[in-house]
């Protein structure tokens, strides 16, 4: 059972369905939904083998496709006796929100111990060598979901550790399928809208499954060899972490299958959203096996991740933990008006200082990220940085892999400690200690905005963001303003994201701008000033007697 690129689905024989009947997955082939399913997966090669003689399709071979198990999970004892009064107590000191379908059942209590998780013990061996102690608020509450085989719809801050909230059950999931034989395709998938985050995510599933002997795991992204990939895939994998696109070109020449993936993640999903990447994404979602467990993690939740959950989750259960869609508290934010010509001045100001007086204390350098919005222009600042004696990188999407590789590697690891990056590392960069977020040039919406701070100020701990900014970005700076000083006074703060909010957002600062242009066109508004109320203005500002255009002295 494998994938049928759609171009090939219309030139499949009719005749040809009674075979495919045969390759169902259980006994529910009067489904329709399953029924066209199989018809689809089941001439994954047929559409394109052909016998030497004539143009005749060849039926495919059967293969048996074991099916996938859902072994019950249960936590501790001590979780299970806990009383629905306790649930809502711990969630809230979590300060996580649960919400489930009036008529599904309710969801997993959280669980604050990885030990009353009741894992594998080779993961829980893993989590001791990843030094993880307790669980952070997404993985108390997500983790029991999905090992109790619900569908999640997960909703969190930037840098909360969601990636081993699905990566831990996805693990233990996999332990409990039938050994994966050569050109059987994996058993989970996870796509994601970046080579970046891609690889983060496979480190972190290596990570937690490092004790387990032949657990394989493959990264398909674009930018890399695809022979590697290729014959990676068909040797047989656990787990996929993927980008779509690049997952999509495997399953057209076959070199990877859908027929026993039953546990599937869509990470950053309303940024793979914003990439377009949604026909991929539904290209998957369409012909997986019937039998499969969905989850789904977005940092917002704008009206297209809810309809993308509506249509593929099935009775999820949603988690939202903390204020989404928020400028984060951890933040300490600095806004500052200056010319265009004055910014790069500026920031080689700001960052010498910088550097000088942690030279002066005995400290090194902080992690900064700068952020730039053109590709050119972020070469440009890396190069001033260096010429100024400090370490700087430049990442953005015209370098090739191999140089946005070396380039987050030093700055991980050293010698570098500036990152001036486009928006490619505004999502899904996860890099341990930035202390300092530049906005050289402003993002065009709030939600990009948030996005970028959120690379410092992470899990738990604090960071500051410097924002220079000029007269063409007074409508972003003044949601800025509104949403630190509703931060300050303990309000709870959330905006509308996605491509509609942000279409809007740019209309109304566009209409703003179109304002505030024809405006300073207007004539000066003419005042009549009685003489025995002359000596309360300046001198300057009095009219002039007998003017024939009623203007102001100046």
């Amino acid at each position: 059972m494998s994938y049928v690129p759609p171009h090939l689905r219309k030139s499949i024989p009719a005749t040809s369905t009674t075979v495919a009947t045969t390759t169902t997955l259980d006994n529910t082939s009067t489904n329709h939904k399953l029924h066209s399913k199989s018809i689809n997966n089941a001439f994954s090669n047929a559409a394109t083998r052909r016998s030497s003689g004539n143009n005749h399709i060849q039926p495919p071979r059967a293969i048996a496709v074991p099916n996938a198990v859902f072994p019950p999970w249960k936590p501790s004892e001590r979780v299970l006796r806990l009383k629905p009064e306790q649930i809502e107590e711990v969630r809230l000191r979590l300060n996580v929100d649960v919400t489930v379908a009036p008529d599904s059942p309710p969801a997993p209590a959280p669980v604050e111990s990885f030990t009353d998780m009741c894992l594998d013990s080779s993961i829980m061996k893993d989590i001791a060598i990843h030094e993880y102690t307790t669980p952070t608020s997404i993985q108390a509450q997500a983790m029991p979901v999905a090992l109790s085989g619900r569908d999640l719809l997960g909703c969190a801050e930037t840098g909360s550790g969601k990636t081993a909230a699905f990566t831990i059950p996805m693990i233990q999931h996999c332990i409990a399928q039938s050994s994966v034989r050569r050109g059987d395709g994996p058993l989970a998938l996870v796509l994601a809208p970046t080579r970046e985050l891609a690889q983060q995510i496979e480190k972190e599933v290596k990570a937690f499954s490092r004790s387990l002997e032949s657990f394989r795991t493959a990264i398909v992204v674009g930018g890399t060899n695809i022979s590697d990939q290729r014959s990676e895939l068909r040797a047989g994998v656990e787990i996929v972490v993927a980008t779509p696109g690049r997952f999509i070109d495997h399953l057209q020449q076959g070199n990877t299958s859908l027929a026993r993936i039953s546990y599937v993640v869509l990470d950053e999903a309303d940024r793979m959203l914003d990439m377009g990447f949604e026909p991929q994404i539904r290209e998957v979602m369409h012909n997986l096996p019937e039998k499969h467990q969905t989850l789904l993690f977005s940092a917002t939740m704008p009206v297209e991740i809810e309809a993308l959950a509506q249509e593929y989750l099935t009775n999820p259960v949603q988690v939202k933990v903390g204020k989404v869609s928020s400028p984060t508290e951890n933040v300490s934010q600095n806004l500052e008006k200056i010319t265009e010509n004055e910014k790069i001045d500026q920031l080689l100001s700001l960052l010498v200082e910088e550097a000088a007086l942690t030279e002066k204390l005995g400290h090194q350098f902080p992690l900064t990220i700068v952020f730039v919005e053109r590709k050119t222009r972020c070469d440009e600042v890396a190069e001033a940085l260096v010429a100024q004696g400090l370490n700087a990188v430049a990442l953005h999407g015209g370098r090739t892999q191999s140089e946005r590789e070396g380039a987050l590697r030093d700055f991980r690891h050293g010698p570098t400690n500036i990152l001036v990056a486009t928006d490619v590392a505004s999502r899904g960069l996860d890099v341990t200690g930035v202390a300092h977020v530049v906005n050289l040039d402003l993002p065009k919406t709030m939600e990009d905005y948030v996005h970028r701070i959120g690379r410092t100020g992470r899990a738990g701990s604090t960071g500051r963001a410097t924002s220079f900014y000029t007269d063409r970005d007074m409508f972003l700076v003044s949601q800025i303003r509104k949403a630190i000083a509703d931060v300050q006074s303990g309000n709870t703060v959330a905006f509308a994201t996605g491509k509609v909010a942000r279409r809007k957002e740019r209309e109304a600062a566009a209409a703003q701008k179109e304002a505030r242009i024809a405006q300073s066109k207007l004539p000066p508004t003419s005042i009549n000033v009685e003489d025995k109320y002359k000596y309360m203005i300046a001198p300057a500002m009095i009219k002039k007697e007998g003017s024939a255009d009623d203007a102001w002295e100046n």
